[in-house]
């Protein structure tokens, strides 16, 4: 997506994009972060920031869930847990195709760095409250590992999607077009490698209303870090591919990454302690 900072706008391109997927069900949708309001700084999503299942931004998204009967994961929107929070949570919300929130994430890696781009300085957390809490989410057809963007940067974290039972890894993006173009599909194709599960990498694309710069390249990666599906660089569209979540058990018996860390990090842990 490119979105604007118009969440009613973004729900119109949303439900677009979701008359063009193909039949097959279950389906599993993935949208980038900040899906519902893009390009207007940090201060613009504080203003629309909503209260736990209230407002327009979440009632859209459960509808359009329902609706096209999908599992839709709403890339993240701005939550608050009381109406004077000076900080809100970039919050990853997963709905089931009945329209229900079944679970929530709160971005925990917070992205406060400097690029050279035309935006040059970022700071997330002057605005952003970083999630505490590792979340996975049982489907019907695998379970899925919740991650938004910069903490794909992270591998500590995808470990412990793992360790928890993902098998599909989701990560919500707006990477900018520099570091983009250099890292992005490195350390999606990695994570999916390491942690021996699927990828689904959605993406911010294109120049936005803020002059803000995001690299696109949606993504759908398989379990020995193939790219199975790839969107356009510069516009809306989808990234679809069908796959069995079974494929990922022969993969993880004939290299059982798992249990070798398992091991490993007890060797780890030991010389730790006798280096202490």
């Amino acid at each position: 997506m490119t979105s604007s900072p118009q969440p009613s706008q973004n729900l119109q391109t949303i439900e677009t994009l979701l008359k063009q997927l193909p039949e097959h069900r279950p389906q599993l949708v993935v949208l980038p972060e900040a899906c519902l309001c893009f390009g207007a700084g940090d201060q613009r999503q504080r203003e629309l920031a909503e209260l736990p299942n209230e407002g327009p931004m979440q009632a859209g998204l459960a509808e359009l869930a329902r609706r096209y009967n999908v599992w839709l994961v709403g890339g993240t929107i701005p939550l608050i847990n009381h109406t004077d929070d000076n900080k809100f949570y970039a919050a990853s919300l997963v709905y089931n195709p009945q329209g229900e929130c079944v679970a929530r994430y709160n971005k925990i890696h917070l992205f406060d760095v400097d690029v050279a781009d035309n935006t040059r300085s970022y700071r997330e957390s002057s605005w952003t409250e970083a999630g505490t809490e590792v979340v996975t989410v049982a489907t019907e057809f695998g379970t899925l590992g919740l991650a938004v963007c910069y903490d794909v940067r992270f591998p500590e974290l995808f470990r412990a999607l793992r360790s928890a039972g993902a098998d599909i890894l989701l990560l919500p993006s707006a990477f900018t077009q520099v570091t983009g173009a250099a890292h992005w599909h490195v350390l999606t194709r990695a994570r999916a490698i390491e942690q021996q599960c699927f990828m689904v990498a959605a993406a911010q694309a294109g120049e936005h209303e803020n002059g803000r710069q995001t690299f696109g390249h949606a993504l759908v990666i398989d379990a020995w870090g193939r790219i199975l599906a790839e969107t356009d660089q510069t516009k809306p569209s989808l990234a679809t591919a069908l796959v069995s979540v079974s494929d990922i058990h022969k993969i993880r018996q004939d290299i059982p990454v798992a249990d070798h860390f398992k091991r490993s990090n007890k060797v780890l842990h030991a010389s730790t302690e006798r280096t202490r």
